[in-house]
């Protein structure tokens, strides 16, 4: 039995690119032939619409622009999404799950309408994910100013929003022509809207589906993402580590993430169950051991004897994220000066003032007292038993050599700090830490060769003491640090 199928049916998956960056990433994707999705282009310019190879098309803000574009104001890309909201609505009603809105910020249509957008899909309760690019350097402070503005306003309607800073590419890739840092620029805005396409549209022996997608992406707000592809006898480590290292990550980790959308593939050379083990192991331990991973795993005979992964991370940072680095941004709340409470705010500013003078004293005395009972415990003694004598000499050996026991405490704290720090970042709740710690003797994570240590035996060991009592010498046979009945 034979049935007819929809042919023309709409894809539950649709990337929007707005604006002439958005645009430029969707043409991308079009050429690259992917499939399983809806492009539409939304764009103020009649003429860069014209030249788009996208099906669905729509002039923003035909009246109040007339086809010319927005002329880098963002608010006149605002006003012409307003004006187009309608069509826009009835394309996004047609069996639509999941929405991928594309733009370059800090220019107008893009800045401007990108937002309107994404509060349209938001209200129509579809998966809504924002990715966006922030100008190179050399555009300016204005453009840079808007770019923050229309990050903050989209962040308020999208589930995840991915920011690419453009000034990372030219990190990664060296100083590149005009043109091509642009082309550049597009292209990984394309990269990013493929790749988590991918991760849901491709047929995999272990499979993604929109839900699994939704369980990563809905309401997670910033998320970050990386891919990278490798060959050779080490290409499980390698290819985890280029994917930590892609400019789509822009400078930051996966520390603390609480949820990693995982897609394998791999070509004519079947990645192996040992090497996706290694996989996951590197992403555990670069997470913090406590991630959620959703995997999938599939084949691309095009790649050969290469792997290749997708990592999309989400619950790596809270509240609001600078647009320009993609870290986190701290909140600083000035407060009004009425005549009324300027009191009060400097009592309340002299008691914080006076706490965290205490904590400070405190913490400095209790580290020295640590370091100084501990280390130093036995020339102090030895020190006040000459003090009894020439008082005024071991004063000025004191002060001479202040400074250099000051530098040494506090050489010895920092070091005490970064040991307490490391072991503050180990998780004894997952297994594969544990594991680790078992594996291996702790000599060995120190760096530290016992292979030149002698028997106990090659030493002799004196049962005799000598005392100073009232500065008589005592030979003694009790050794109190040898015992005959052996436990």
């Amino acid at each position: 039995m034979k049935f007819d199928l929809p042919k023309n049916q709409s894809s539950v998956i649709k990337v929007i690119g707005v604006g002439g960056g958005g645009s430029n990433a969707v043409n991308h994707m079009i050429k690259q032939g992917i499939k399983g999705v809806d492009f539409v282009i939304c764009n103020t310019d009649a003429q860069a619409l014209d030249e788009s190879q996208a099906l669905t098309k729509i002039q923003l803000g035909i009246s109040l622009t007339e086809g010319l574009g927005a002329g880098e104001d963002p608010t006149v890309g605002e006003k012409s999404a307003l004006e187009s909201e309608d069509e826009i609505r009835q394309i996004l009603q047609k069996n639509t799950k999941m929405v991928f809105v594309t733009a370059g910020m800090g220019g107008g249509t893009g800045t401007g309408a990108a937002p309107v957008i994404a509060k349209l899909c938001k209200d129509l309760d579809i998966l809504t994910i924002g990715i966006v690019t922030v100008p190179f350097g050399f555009e300016g402070p204005k453009r840079f100013k808007q770019a923050q503005d229309g990050i903050d306003k989209i962040r308020q309607y999208v589930d995840s929003l991915i920011v690419i800073n453009n000034d990372k590419l030219v990190e990664v890739y060296g100083d590149l022509g005009l043109t091509s840092g642009f082309e550049k620029a597009d292209e990984i805005l394309m990269v990013a809207a493929r790749s988590i396409s991918e991760v849901i549209t491709k047929h995999c022996s272990i499979n993604i589906d929109l839900n699994d997608a939704k369980t990563i992406l809905k309401d997670s707000g910033t998320a970050i993402m990386g891919s990278g592809t490798a060959t050779g006898p080490n290409r499980a480590e390698e290819v985890v580590k280029q994917a930590l290292d892609s400019p789509l990550l822009n400078d930051n980790h996966i520390h603390g993430a609480k949820k990693i959308l995982l897609l394998v593939l791999s070509g004519t050379n079947e990645i192996t169950i040992k090497e996706i083990d290694q996989i996951n192991h590197h992403l555990q331990r670069e997470a913090g051991g406590d991630a959620s991973i959703i995997l999938g795993v599939g084949k691309d005979v095009s790649l050969g004897d290469e792997i290749s992964i997708t990592i999309i991370a989400t619950g790596v940072l809270g509240g609001n994220v600078d647009p320009a680095t993609g870290t986190e941004v701290k909140k600083i709340h000035v407060l009004n000066s009425d005549a009324g409470l300027e009191e009060q705010s400097q009592k309340i500013s002299t008691v914080l003032d006076n706490c965290e003078k205490e904590n400070t004293d405190s913490e400095e005395n209790n580290e020295k007292e640590i370091f100084v009972n501990f280390d130093e415990s036995l020339s102090k003694q030895a020190f006040s038993k000459e003090n009894n004598h020439k008082k005024s000499v071991s004063r000025n050996i004191i002060s001479d050599n202040l400074d250099e026991i000051s530098d040494v405490n506090i050489k010895r704290a920092e070091e005490r700090k970064k040991r307490l720090q490391k072991f503050h970042n180990l998780n004894f709740n997952n297994q594969v830490v544990l594991k680790e710690l078992e594996d291996e003797p702790a000599y060995k994570r120190q760096g530290l060769e016992l292979d030149k240590i002698e028997h106990s035996s090659s030493e002799s060991v004196s049962g005799f003491i000598i005392e100073s009592q009232d500065e008589d010498l005592e030979i003694k046979n009790n050794n109190s640090f040898l015992h005959d009945n052996v436990d």
